[in-house]
């Protein structure tokens, strides 16, 4: 499966990985497989699916932009690493922070990246809300892979990027009901959408759409506490 993988990653990102990064891959799969047996991280277990509907569908973002020309990434509740880690193997120059509420799953990242030999990911373990209170402004690019509605993760998400920098949203085939749902957020929050990726993983393994959201200008008083963005949603 691994050399599958590696063939679809060269004809789909014209990209040679090295032996570097062959590794790396093989000993996430593996990895993540030992670890899920003691503590759930994924449902999807299966060799196949996870080199795809995992690592695969999180680098579709290199066909998304080009993320040679951004440094600071945050993923928010990254779960088991994605899309993250698999962009962070491919682009060793991103300064990758991940935010992530559970401690279970900080301490798999934790091992995780030092089995990968990776050490400048940068591991918070707190609320996502509280986290963006405190750092506005900060990313070139904050992403989000199935935390929750666009209308949700736009709040959490956007105060944290930088001015006329990106908010991307991994999304299923729902995605044009969670952007009108989403209006009022976008409005409110000043982000605009300047691209929509539609995406057929290969092998039949699933629809996936990318919304790529610009921040065009800063609005303090975001995100609001957790019960508010609940009870009151943008």
């Amino acid at each position: 499966m691994l050399d599958i993988f590696i063939k679809e990653v060269k004809e789909k990102f014209h990209i040679e990985l090295s032996d570097k990064q062959i590794k790396q891959f093989d000993v996430y799969y593996n990895f993540l497989i030992e670890y899920n047996q003691k503590v759930n991280l994924t449902r999807i277990t299966e060799e196949t699916e996870v080199y795809f509907k995992h690592f695969f569908d999180s680098l579709m973002m290199i066909n998304t932009i080009d993320l040679n020309q951004y440094v600071t990434i945050c993923d928010m509740g990254a779960g088991a690493g994605f899309p993250s880690i698999p962009l962070r193997i491919i682009y060793p120059h991103l300064k990758v922070t991940i935010i992530d509420s559970l401690g279970k799953r900080i301490k798999f990242l934790e091992s995780l990246l030092e089995q990968l030999q990776i050490n400048d990911v940068k591991l918070i373990y707190d609320r996502i809300e509280m986290h963006a209170m405190n750092h506005q402004k900060e990313f070139d690019i904050v992403t989000a892979r199935a935390l929750g509605s666009l209308q949700l993760i736009l709040e959490l998400g956007l105060p944290m990027v930088k001015v006329g920098k990106l908010f991307i949203a991994y999304k299923a085939s729902n995605y044009q009901e969670e952007i009108k749902d989403a209006e009022n957020a976008l409005n409110v929050l000043k982000g605009q959408i300047i691209d929509l990726k539609e995406i057929e993983l290969p092998f039949d393994m699933g629809f996936r759409s990318h919304i790529v959201i610009r921040k065009d200008k800063h609005v303090t008083g975001y995100p609001r506490a957790f019960a508010a963005i609940k009870k009151h949603p943008l």
